[in-house]
């Protein structure tokens, strides 16, 4: 170890060798990948360890580009829905200097960051009024908090006590509003008088409705419309997950937002970066009183989005004013949509630019949104060991994300454009070249 521990070079010739980078930016990579590796070491660490690589890996910025083969349209782990054009360069133009976040240009008096995005919502949904938040969670915990709170009581469906990623669950929401949980109803089965008899009996003062977005109940199973929730006379929180805004048949499991809002819901919550294809954002729509009590909830202002994303979502929200440009524009629904020719010419394309097969395969929506839902296709199959293949394209520049099923590894075009394709097979041919296997060239 001691050998080891000596034979670790010096900071600044480490430093030397890091030509691309400022001397202060080099110094700082080299020190802090000098210091990682001598831990190791006396840690007992064996191995060994490029340490130059390494010091060029830290000087790039660890969020990086990935082209998603997977098929998962919706993926939470490269970031969800990718952002339309225009989406885009909205957030670019807002990134590039100052903007009227909070300023009404007209009067010169301080304006509302709600206004930018919540004119669009209520255009769209018919909603009195709209506050957006930092995530979908977040909005879900505001208007708990701000409908309900300390002392009252939530009537939830026990089908409805639902966990979503990271350990978000339905219970944990109404115990951090200081709201107490009425559950109403069985797992399978829940009946508009059961939420009546708890409101009756002043159990419950509010009802939430949660939707089954990352599963679904089936069999001897009913349920509750949100118009019979509506009818009870008491406010409505109604989370309807993904923010379907938009019509197509591979949407008709999920609720539309306009419904909850027709219907009468106090509060409609839903995501931004879901089935809407925007930025990460959690949205409210509902009534003016409804929406104004969660705006002036303490919790607002710790919640409350920033001006990229508000951007993103302006924008992408004005295209939905078209709905055939919204379904050609916002990759999550144009994803969706893609006819099987054009999935097919892609594939072509692809499996002859990496001496693949072409297969049939499903891809899915991803994000929690509509569970069931199979989306089949062709898909490109590459030929070799799929891990090591895998594990080349992803730390590749830009990295390549694929699925492995079969023992194959499989390139799915419809989460790719077409545009991506060429880049997709180069990522490819670098990837073999590394490995030094055939069709490397």
């Amino acid at each position: 170890m001691t050998e080891r521990l000596r034979a670790l070079p010096a900071v600044d010739r480490l430093a030397a060798e890091l030509r691309d980078a400022t001397p202060a930016e080099a110094v700082s990579a080299a020190r802090a990948v000098v210091a990682e590796r001598r831990r190791e070491l006396l840690e007992g660490a064996d191995d060994d360890a490029d340490l130059l690589a390494r010091a060029r890996a830290r000087l790039r910025p660890s969020l990086r580009r990935v082209l998603n083969a997977t098929g998962v349209i919706i993926h939470t782990n490269l970031g969800r829905a990718p952002l339309a054009p225009a989406a885009a360069d909205a957030v670019a133009a807002a990134a590039g200097g100052y903007v009227n976040l909070e300023l009404d240009l007209v009067s010169g008096r301080r304006g509302g960051r709600d206004e930018h995005a919540g004119r669009l919502l209520r255009e769209l949904t018919g909603a009195q009024d709209a506050l957006v938040v930092n995530n979908g969670a977040a909005a879900a915990l505001l208007a708990t908090a701000a409908l309900a709170g300390p002392g009252r009581g939530i009537a939830v469906s026990r089908g409805e006590l639902v966990e979503i990623g990271g350990g978000f669950r339905i219970p944990d929401v109404v115990r951090q509003a200081g709201s107490r949980l009425v559950e109403v109803g069985t797992t399978n089965r829940t009946r508009a008088g059961d939420y009546a008899e708890a409101l009756r009996s002043g159990r419950a003062d509010v009802v939430l409705r949660v939707h089954q977005a990352n599963f679904r109940t089936v069999g001897f199973v009913e349920g509750v419309t949100i118009e019979e929730l509506c009818s009870l006379g008491a406010p409505v929180i109604d989370d309807v997950g993904s923010g379907a805004l938009a019509s197509l048949p591979e949407l008709a499991g999920e609720p539309p937002v306009q419904a909850s809002v027709a219907a009468g819901a106090a509060v409609v919550c839903f995501s931004g970066d879901k089935l809407l294809g925007g930025p990460q954002a959690g949205i409210l729509v509902g009534t003016a009183e409804a929406v104004g009590a969660c705006r002036r909830h303490p919790l607002a202002r710790a919640l409350r989005a920033g001006r990229l994303p508000i951007a993103a979502l302006a924008a992408t929200l004005a295209l939905y004013r078209d709905p055939a440009r919204a379904l050609r524009e916002v990759p999550v629904l144009a994803m969706l949509a893609c006819g099987q020719e054009e999935l097919g010419r892609r594939a072509d394309r692809l499996a002859a630019a990496v001496g693949g097969g072409v297969v049939a395969s499903v891809a899915r929506v991803g994000g929690g949104a509509l569970p069931l839902l199979e989306l089949p296709g062709p898909v490109v199959a590459l030929p070799g060991e799929p891990e090591a293949l895998a594990r080349e394209l992803r730390t590749g520049e830009p990295a390549v994300v694929g699925r492995i099923a079969d023992r194959r590894l499989l390139l799915d075009p419809r989460t790719l454009r077409d545009e991506e394709l060429d880049d997709v097979a180069a990522a490819v041919s670098a990837a073999r070249l590394r490995l030094g296997v055939a069709g490397a060239g």
